[in-house]
């Protein structure tokens, strides 16, 4: 029975690594970007509250 394991593995992980710093050297990602993203995901995971009219903007 062949085993195949699920997963990136050591090298993948390794690789999104360095992507991730090469791409916030290259001003890619930025300190608003990330803000962005933080704030659409408590959007879809507290929808209810943005239904009730609670604000998930994260400052500035």
């Amino acid at each position: 029975m062949a085993y195949h394991r699920r997963g990136i593995g050591v090298f993948g992980l390794v690789y999104l690594l360095v992507g991730l710093y090469v791409a916030w050297v290259y001003d890619y990602i930025t300190p608003g970007l990330l803000r962005d993203v933080a704030e659409a995901l408590l959007a879809v995971v507290l929808w209810v509250l943005v239904l009730l009219g609670v604000d998930l903007h994260l400052g500035g």
